[in-house]
């Protein structure tokens, strides 16, 4: 290959396109005019897990940077406070786009594999799913025991006056959470999940094709 074809090869990117198929509004990263509103509303810039703002991943992605991107822990920092949508003078729906890429990566497993949010995200979601509400519980030990039984005694203990606080309020139920709140139709819960997940099939096999 001449050294100007590994140049077109090189600087050629289908990542751009990889992503307005299969992320949530990634068609709307072509439109980021670079002009930093988002970052500087971001309520965790100034996190050292921040590592690029909103702009610099659509940046990366329009430049083919598709590893650097899909492995960056900054999609997982984002809150969903919105404050990017509200700014963003061309009203790109940022927060919808980050989380997008997160959940992408995720399904690819590029995800960064310690990252305390994506480890927040998966069990919620799949506490959620099974009864279709959260069991405060379950959600609470999976994150105090995540990093062993040593480790979650020590924050289980460190969390004792805010549990004795609630209790004492009456906000919280021990024996309620054993069973935790499930909806009545959980079999109509897990139909429309399965519904969702066929739409999106459709909806991106739809995107490739056009």
């Amino acid at each position: 290959m001449s050294a100007n074809a590994q140049m077109v090869a090189k600087y050629k990117n289908n990542f751009l396109k990889e992503v307005q198929e299969q992320v949530e509004m990634g068609e709307w990263v072509k439109m980021c005019m670079q002009c930093g509103v988002c970052s500087g509303s971001c309520p965790t810039n100034f996190h050292p897990g921040w590592e690029h703002p909103p702009q610099e991943i659509f940046m990366m992605i329009r430049a083919g940077k598709r590893e650097e991107v899909l492995t960056s822990p900054s999609m997982w920092m984002c809150t969903s406070c919105y404050n990017c949508i509200v700014r963003c003078p061309r009203k790109l729906p940022i927060t919808h786009i980050m989380h997008g890429l997160a959940n992408y990566a995720h399904r690819l497993g590029m995800a960064p594999k310690m990252q305390p949010t994506r480890h927040f995200a998966k069990l919620f979601w799949n506490n959620c799913v099974k009864t279709g509400r959260v069991n405060e519980l379950k959600l609470s030990m999976g994150l105090y025991f995540k990093d062993g039984f040593g480790q979650g005694i020590k924050n289980g203990m460190a969390m004792k006056d805010v549990a004795l606080g609630l209790l004492k309020a009456k906000r919280l139920n021990p024996f309620e959470m054993l069973g935790g709140h499930k909806c009545k139709d959980q079999n109509g819960i897990h139909a429309m999940l399965k519904k969702a997940r066929e739409l999106e099939e459709k909806r991106k096999a739809i995107k490739a094709a056009a």
